[in-house]
């Protein structure tokens, strides 16, 4: 029996703990054969989404798709993001959160061009002017936005 990712885990408790607090969780997703979002509304291969209650109908949180229905324009659609298409989910108002790398099977139908946003992620996500050593712990307090990337 193989072990379930925890990345499922870890989107649904970050959601959870962005809608306890107040703030509006957004979802950042590759968009590629896989992903139903609405046409024109991907932007270099990359989407961000509101989660929120207000935003969303139907959120089902699954192990491998994550679907809902939305509004786009007035028109309501149905959306579906596989789990390993997501980027990152944070909350709107402070940008903290969680950023996870896009696994090579997951990654299929990749160009050059999504490495390099992959890349520009990460140097979103640290918060201190100098970037730490991969193995130092996660800056703590301060109220500074910042994300953890997930291996």
């Amino acid at each position: 029996m193989s072990a379930v990712s925890t990345k499922p885990y870890l989107i649904r408790a970050i959601y959870e703990w962005c809608v306890d607090q107040g703030f509006t969780p957004y979802l950042a997703a590759m968009v590629d054969e896989n992903t139903r979002v609405p046409p024109g509304t991907a932007k270099d291969g990359q989407i961000v989404l509101n989660l929120s209650p207000d935003a969303t109908h139907q959120l089902d949180m699954g192990n491998d798709l994550i679907e809902f229905q939305a509004r786009f324009g007035g028109v309501a659609h149905m959306l579906r993001v596989p789990v390993g298409n997501v980027i990152a989910i944070y909350a709107r108002e402070n940008g903290h959160g969680m950023a996870f790398e896009v696994e090579a099977e997951e990654a299929s139908g990749m160009d050059a061009d999504d490495e390099v946003v992959e890349e520009e992620i990460e140097l979103v996500d640290v918060s201190a002017p100098d970037h730490p050593p991969e193995d130092s712990p996660p800056p703590t307090g301060g109220g500074r936005n910042h994300l953890k990337v997930v291996k």
